[in-house]
């Protein structure tokens, strides 16, 4: 049976030496998180992923969800016990305004929250997850009633919420969305069409599912300038709640996965429901994007959360698992053999997930700072800056760290040897698992050109160049100090081959567009090694302050881990920048026949 750990205490550390949160007291919120608050909230949290959820991931992988004829989805056995003590810890509504329900406290609790529920069962941390992302875009483009009626019953857990995008014949081209909404004369729509892959589309766990729904009206412009997007209860509510007759919304089938069976992914079924448009007519991509930026970003934590639980369980076996002797002679001479933690090999396993584990977590909670600052300064120029780094930021986190995130799981599936392909021991359902956040909310080669033909050029470059000037400006400030010049100037080397990257592109994609098609995501996973690098840099020099006095060996740990990320990881940054700056002339070459 896996272990699992809730990294409490690293989280305390990132937010109160590293990024030092108490700075934020002026943002709406962060006086009521005060420090013995967030303890408290993150510890019951990590009490209640050990001791509950953690149980349930192979129960949920055993079982999956099952549908009866009626359409109606059963969850796996534990799951509605869980989601009822989700509601009444108020996990949901961690940082939603206080007017809503919510206790409107900083994004950064409701995020390590997620991070915890994922790594203890990721399957089901996707239904309170998903419900808040549809709050966030209510919240954002909601009319007033649609807010009033809708989000304090998620908020409350009462009601879930879903996203609906994908089609049989379009996924990452939203244009080809044949969903159809017809106006009513009493403002509302009939929604009719089929949507596919929608994780938590039907369940047992609440008593209404809210969707929100891309379509398009009759009339409408063709390609994504032509979507709305509407709000399509599952029960159709009386403007106080009040539960009235069922929608024409049903499940058709649940999917058949490779991993997270414990969630429904379902295909959806309208037929003439009854909707509600949200924001404007020919307006719900641009609407839609605010669930799936909150969507990505959460993926994003998912990928870090199975490398952080793949990592206890692969470290635990390490130290435990007796096999040959240490190639510099016997370190356990009373014991038959050696554990597999006197092996280098071992070792490098272990060690590169753990890196990318605490600078991952540390790129998260900065994240889920700057949307603080995004959504709750009241200066224009910080709320500026900080929306241009999440935009910048987010096709970096979702892509960087699903992929590594994956990556890591399947290699500490490796420290257990056969053992890890075998199911008892639970490795192998975290590969599973870990697979999908690479592909759902935009597939990670979207992500890539994403930023490449997106954000890069976004506003002038604004964004871009003020991040590469605030590292620049941070490496020279911490140059002069002798035990951080050995993490900066490998920082700096690593963040000049990003600026290199970042020129040539502007120079040889413009003229030959599959020059940046072709390396998007060796750009992507450059840029993620240097805001990596970043991370490790401001987490080693609060370290650097607390280790004379440490006694527990943890803050000597963190300056050895980051160590080890400039020496053994950062140095790839090299090898993206070749592989950029090859263009794209043998990879477009041979015509699509010869393959």
């Amino acid at each position: 049976m896996p272990v699992y750990k809730a990294p409490v205490e690293d989280v305390l550390f990132l937010l109160n030496d590293v990024f030092h949160i108490e700075r934020f007291a002026n943002l709406p919120g962060f006086a009521d998180a005060s420090a013995d608050v967030v303890e408290a909230i993150l510890g019951e949290a990590g009490r209640f992923c050990e001791g509950v959820l953690a149980p349930l991931n192979r129960v949920g992988d055993r079982q999956g969800c099952r549908r009866s004829d009626d359409g109606s989805v059963t969850t796996p056995e534990g799951f509605k016990q869980a989601y009822r003590q989700v509601v009444d810890g108020g996990w949901i509504g961690i940082s939603v305004p206080q007017e809503y329900g919510g206790l409107g406290l900083p994004t950064a609790l409701t995020q390590t929250v997620n991070e915890f529920m994922a790594s203890a069962n990721m399957a089901f941390a996707m239904y309170p997850g998903l419900t808040q992302g549809a709050i966030a875009a209510l919240l954002r483009h909601g009319t007033a009633e649609q807010k009033s009626l809708y989000i304090p019953k998620m908020v409350a857990g009462d009601w879930t919420g879903t996203m609906n995008l994908t089609e049989p014949q379009c996924g990452t081209d939203l244009g080809l969305i044949r969903t159809k909404a017809v106006r009513q004369p009493d403002g509302s729509y009939k929604i009719t069409g089929a949507k596919i892959f929608i994780s938590a589309g039907e369940h047992d766990l609440a008593e209404n599912i809210v969707h929100l729904v891309l379509a398009r009206i009759e009339g409408a412009p063709e390609g994504t300038r032509g979507l709305s997007l509407f709000v399509v209860p599952k029960v159709m509510p009386d403007p106080d709640g009040t539960l009235g007759a069922r929608n024409a919304v049903s499940c058709g089938s649940i999917e058949e996965k490779m991993g997270i069976h414990g969630n429904a992914t379902c295909v959806m079924n309208y037929d003439g429901a009854t909707g509600w448009l949200v924001a404007e007519e020919n307006h719900g991509l641009q609407a839609m994007f605010v669930m799936m930026n909150e969507a990505r970003l959460g993926v994003g934590v998912q990928g870090l959360a199975l490398s952080e639980v793949a990592y206890q369980n692969a470290a635990q076996y390490a130290k435990d698992r007796l096999q040959g002797r240490a190639i510099t002679g016997a370190k356990f001479a009373d014991k038959p053999a050696d554990p597999i933690i006197v092996h280098p090999d071992v070792r490098r396993i272990l060690m590169t997930i753990r890196a990318f584990n605490e600078a991952a977590r540390a790129l998260i909670l900065w994240t889920a700072l700057n949307s603080d600052v995004a959504h709750r300064s009241d200066n224009a120029k910080d709320r500026e800056s900080a929306d241009d780094r999440l935009g910048l930021l987010t096709p970096v986190i979702k892509g960087v760290l699903t992929d590594l995130g994956f990556a890591n799981a399947v290699m500490a599936q490796q420290v257990f040897g056969g053992h890890g392909y075998i199911a008892e021991w639970g490795m192998e359902q975290f590969v599973r698992d870990a697979r999908i956040p690479m592909i759902y909310e935009g597939a990670n080669g979207i992500q890539a050109l994403d930023l490449v033909g997106r954000k890069l050029g976004k506003d002038g470059g604004r964004a871009v160049m003020a991040l590469f000037g605030e590292m620049q400006a941070y490496i020279k400030e911490q140059a002069a100090d002798a035990a951080m010049k050995p993490l900066v100037e490998p920082l700096g080397k690593a963040l000049g081959h990003l600026q290199q990257a970042t020129l040539w592109f502007a120079q040889n994609a413009m003229a030959k567009p599959d020059n940046a098609g072709a390396g998007a995501t060796d750009y992507m996973h450059l840029f993620g090694l240097v805001v990596l690098g970043y991370m490790w840099c401001r987490i080693a020099a609060a370290a650097q302050r607390r280790v004379a006095d440490d006694k527990s060996g943890r803050m000597n740990a963190k300056l050895v881990t980051a160590r080890f990320f400039m020496e053994r990881m950062l140095p790839e940054t090299a090898a993206h920048l070749a592989r950029i700056q090859s263009g794209a002339a043998s990879l477009m070459e041979l015509p699509a026949e010869a393959f």
